[in-house]
């Protein structure tokens, strides 16, 4: 499935670094990123979310909730997690593998993991921008996610 701009956000479940469900429902009455991770513990990958973290006050401000999805276990993003000191939840796609990226059009079936997708939903869950890029060895940059929410 390939999501498009207006299309409702499709629902997912998924646990997060500590175990906590975390749910598409769950991030409704705010803005919010769902921003897809190829790798934990890759420079590119730790570079784009310690950009979030490091800006999460500006995404704050415009009334903007943030999950990453990575199709790792919740070990292997736990540890990335606490290293990094992300002030946001870090979800699991691990089993069934990449499921949630599948439904948002972000899994890669060639390496196995996500492409580097963010959906920008607005407060219903419609997808109102997707940002992304056309390598994994390239990154998002962290103007679009402003730039988008903003225009919502």
């Amino acid at each position: 499935m390939t999501l498009s701009v207006g299309d409702s956000a499709p629902a997912f479940e998924l646990n997060n670094q500590d175990r906590e469900s975390v749910k598409l429902d769950d991030l409704k009455g705010r803005k919010s990123l769902i921003v897809f991770i190829p790798f934990p513990f890759t420079g590119i990958c730790e570079g784009e979310l310690c950009m979030i973290r490091d800006n999460m006050s500006r995404l704050g401000d415009l009334d903007a909730n943030v999950v990453a999805i990575s199709v790792h276990a919740i070990p292997t993003i736990k540890k990335w997690a606490e290293d990094n000191h992300f002030g946001f939840s870090v979800l699991s796609d691990y089993w069934p593998h990449g499921e949630v990226a599948q439904a948002y059009g972000a899994f890669n079936d060639t390496v196995g993991a996500a492409n580097r997708y963010t959906f920008v939903l607005d407060e219903e869950g419609i997808v109102r921008e997707i940002i992304h890029t056309d390598s994994l060895g390239i990154a998002r940059e962290f103007d679009a996610y402003t730039e988008a929410l903003a225009a919502i």
